[in-house]
């Protein structure tokens, strides 16, 4: 697949670490660095623009490493790019931990899937289909 890509950053574009990552990794782009304090949200720039295809969605996912090492994550994880987006990818990170995190140029802040997704169209019925489960809800399985 290909798509469009602006890079106003100063780094080079997204790319897969390995051959079967799913994820490529996204950067910081600052003039300075920032930092995250205990609980405190930013969204951090990329400096890149995305024509994403019709049928297709970015997804931004926090990196694992920063997760587990500094509890650096996305409060809304997966953040969703839509196809008709235009404005420059930001990053929304958010420091779980007690400590601060700095971040700086050029950091690996967090990871671009791209995933394909069905545009639905409704249609209002008078009732559902019944399945086994029906309306069992959380814990119905009765596993723990």
């Amino acid at each position: 697949m290909k798509i469009n890509i602006i890079n106003k950053s100063k780094h080079k574009l997204p790319e897969y670490k390995t051959a079967l990552a799913a994820g490529m990794d996204l950067r910081a782009n600052l003039d300075e660095p920032i930092t995250l304090r205990s609980l405190e949200r930013k969204i951090i720039p990329t400096g890149l623009y995305l024509e994403i295809p019709p049928g297709y969605e970015g997804q931004i996912r926090a990196r694992s490493g920063l997760a587990l090492k500094h509890g650096i994550g996305c409060p809304n994880s997966p953040g969703t790019i839509d196809a008709d987006y235009r404005g420059e990818l930001g990053v929304i990170l958010v420091n779980w931990s007690k400590d601060d995190f700095v971040i700086n140029d050029g950091d690996r802040v967090a990871q671009l899937v791209i995933s394909k997704h069905e545009t639905v169209e409704w249609v209002e019925v008078s009732e559902l289909n019944n399945t086994s489960r029906g309306n069992g809800g959380y814990g119905s399985s009765g596993i723990n």
